[in-house]
């Protein structure tokens, strides 16, 4: 890619920790803009969209934490990647909580007939309001981009669903809550566990996710929670499940994906700072985005 554009989406909005909205911060300190610069990449940063500091509203009869906010801001992300993609640039978008992919995935799939997704998570993010165990909506973005969940939601960017349940690939999940395994086995969606990935290799699990996507796909975004790494690796997030991809696996998995050509946007979410230890969190990030835009070591 020629021109990579950088949003940052500094919101806290879909789960309960605070300091998440420090997210981008956090990252373009660890040096993400010299890095894509250094690899001859013109790079824009176009700020942050504005979130504000409101107020926590939680909405009883949806279950839903924050609801009408994590919409609104999410219409303002939606809005401003689309307008990336208009003009031939390259979305990379910082979080913030991974509510954030509302937005993303709105404002990139109407440029896709068949928009492919790589969710590279411990978690399923597969909940809605009547399935969710706390109502953050962080835990709900995959469900909302298929179109099922609350309609403010499922409707951000004008139209639902963005994607289709065969062209998403899940890979480091370790923690799924029961209506989301429910969703994955009633709609065939292709689960790579922290199982697999032992089992198998990661070589050998993103040879199968990328010749899976590519001949179904005209486009595939690449959607990372940092707390798909062992939390050893990356410790500074909200929810950390032990037992995860290794640094040097994710890393592997990067190279592989820039060797494919396949991804065509991107989101590196649920850095916390408060909860890092020495901006190594952000650092990580900043380091995976590295070998995504193609850094290598020869």
């Amino acid at each position: 890619m020629n021109k990579i554009s950088i949003i940052g989406m500094p919101m806290d909005l879909g789960q309960m920790r605070r300091g998440v909205d420090m997210g981008p911060s956090a990252m373009r300190y660890a040096g993400i803009n010299e890095k894509l610069k250094n690899l001859n990449i013109e790079v824009d940063d176009l700020g942050d969209i504005p979130v504000g500091r409101p107020e926590v509203v939680i909405r009883p009869d949806t279950n839903l934490r924050n609801l009408e906010l994590v919409a609104e801001k999410n219409e303002k992300l939606a809005a401003e990647v689309d307008k990336v993609i208009e003009a031939g640039s390259f979305p990379l978008v910082l979080g913030g909580d991974h509510s954030i992919a509302i937005g993303t995935l709105a404002g990139v799939a109407k440029h896709y007939d068949n928009l492919g997704v790589i969710w590279y998570d411990a978690h399923g993010d597969l909940n809605t309001g009547e399935t969710s165990p706390s109502g953050n909506i962080h835990g709900m973005p995959l469900a909302v981009s298929l179109g099922i969940g609350h309609e403010m939601l499922t409707q951000i960017g004008g139209y639902s669903p963005k994607i289709k349940a065969e062209n998403i690939v899940i890979i480091g999940a370790r923690s799924l809550d029961e209506g989301e395994r429910a969703l994955i086995k009633a709609n065939g969606i292709k689960v790579y566990t922290m199982h697999e990935i032992d089992r198998l290799g990661m070589t050998r699990i993103m040879e199968e996710a990328i010749a899976y996507l590519k001949d179904r796909t005209d486009g595939v975004h690449l959607s990372l929670d940092l707390d798909g790494l062992d939390p050893a690796d990356a410790p500074g997030v909200g929810t950390p499940v032990i037992g995860g991809i290794s640094y040097r696996e994710s890393h592997l998995a990067m190279e592989m994906l820039e060797e494919a050509k396949l991804i065509t946007s991107a989101e590196f979410v649920e850095v916390n700072p408060i909860l890092d230890d020495k901006n190594k969190t952000a650092t990580v990030a900043v380091a995976l985005m590295g070998s995504l835009f193609g850094e290598k070591l020869l």
